[in-house]
């Protein structure tokens, strides 16, 4: 199983270690600060370090870096200014997701793209063939076992993080920079996974700790009442459900078309790549989709009454009729009641449409289908 530079401190912070896509990672800690309930809290609240390096992290160089991505984004790339990121998928011939992943543009022939951890072999396969089938001039290269990447979320980050830089708390949202530390560089975005403001970190794994010392010198992460705790997968799970924000395997998919997932803003349907017109991959299929009518089922939001959570992969109900599959379902912290999120027939797809979840227990649970988010901090629940 991989480990991440960050083993030994999560060891130190009394985590609780499970396997997830072949690493060694935390799923919460443990003591009086800890667990998921806590976690989720300090990251609402205050704010979260998370290690996310098992996380995929390739670099794309040289004169077709741009038109490569271009092939592989659903979204455009060649008008991102250097210092920005973007959000995009990734599809499949058919309209399916391979992945969701983040693209920063460092230079104009210099990329970094984050990917998903259990997806890194597979995108790595898609990348060299796309690359191979256009006869492009581009290096791929697979950063992520010499690299580290860490999170810090919350409301209280950037005032944390003003400490120590002048010009990261004055980035705007999906922007960037590099940064010098001594003789290494790292990366500094203004991006995340929770719904809270904050930053996340790229950098070599020979900086990690040294890294973390600069950051967190303020943050009191050895206090009861510091400004940072520790957090693991599960608080950040909780929390991006309560963001609504998909998670490949549940809201994404190879057989999930990407059209039904509620990202419409990551997809330019009209996009061509400037040098030749060529499509993305899985254009011509998402547009035949589109011009049909649109996909069968979109992804929704629900709520719950009472404190019972529903399950991926129950059935949505509504008038005893099944409609629809649940994707992905907690007892949102925040909220104080259960939120989920599943794939209905798009007729339903609105805001206040009575649903029920059928709990394969000769009993269902009465809920109503929620725009997405749940909750934004900008203006609650």
């Amino acid at each position: 199983m991989l480990k991440t530079a960050l083993h030994q401190f999560h060891v130190d912070h009394q985590a609780t270690m499970v396997e997830f896509a072949g690493w060694e990672m935390p799923v919460a800690y443990k003591g009086p600060s800890g667990g998921v309930l806590k976690e989720h809290e300090a990251t609402r609240t205050s704010g979260g370090l998370f290690d996310v390096s098992h996380m995929g992290r390739v670099k794309f160089t040289g004169r077709h870096a741009r038109r490569l991505l271009e092939r592989l984004c659903t979204r455009r790339i060649s008008d991102m200014a250097p210092g920005q990121c973007r959000y995009s998928l990734a599809c499949n011939e058919q309209g399916g997701v391979h992945d969701d992943i983040i693209v920063y543009r460092i230079d104009d022939d210099d990329f970094m793209v984050v990917v998903n951890a259990g997806n890194r072999e597979k995108m790595l396969k898609h990348f060299e063939a796309v690359r191979a089938a256009g006869d492009l001039t581009c290096k791929i290269d697979d950063q992520t076992m010499s690299t580290s990447m860490v999170a810090l979320q919350g409301p209280k980050v950037m005032d944390l993080v003003s400490k120590v830089s002048r010009e990261i708390p004055t980035l705007k949202r999906y922007r960037f920079a590099v940064k010098n530390l001594v003789v290494m560089k790292i990366i500094v975005s203004r991006t995340g996974y929770t719904g809270e403001d904050g930053v996340e970190v790229i950098l070599p794994n020979a900086a990690v700790n040294m890294g973390l010392k600069l950051l967190l010198k303020d943050a009191g992460l050895e206090q009861a009442d510091g400004i940072v705790k520790p957090c693991g997968l599960a608080a950040r799970d909780t929390l991006r459900m309560e963001a609504g924000m998909p998670l490949y395997g549940h809201e994404l998919g190879e057989e999930i078309n990407a059209l039904s997932c509620g990202v419409d803003f990551a997809m330019s349907l009209e996009k061509h790549t400037m040098e030749r017109g060529e499509p993305f991959v899985g254009q011509e299929a998402l547009l035949k989709t589109r011009d049909s009518g649109g996909p069968a089922r979109r992804l929704v939001g629900f709520a719950l009454e009472g404190k019972r959570t529903a399950r991926q992969g129950m059935k949505i109900l509504a008038g005893g009729k099944e409609v629809g599959v649940v994707s992905s379902a907690c007892l949102s912290p925040t909220l104080g009641f259960p939120i989920g999120m599943g794939f209905v027939d798009r007729a339903l797809a609105g805001d206040g449409a009575p649903v029920q979840i059928d709990t394969r227990k000769d009993s269902v649970l009465e809920g109503t289908t929620r725009k997405l988010p749940f909750y934004n901090p900008t203006r609650g629940a």
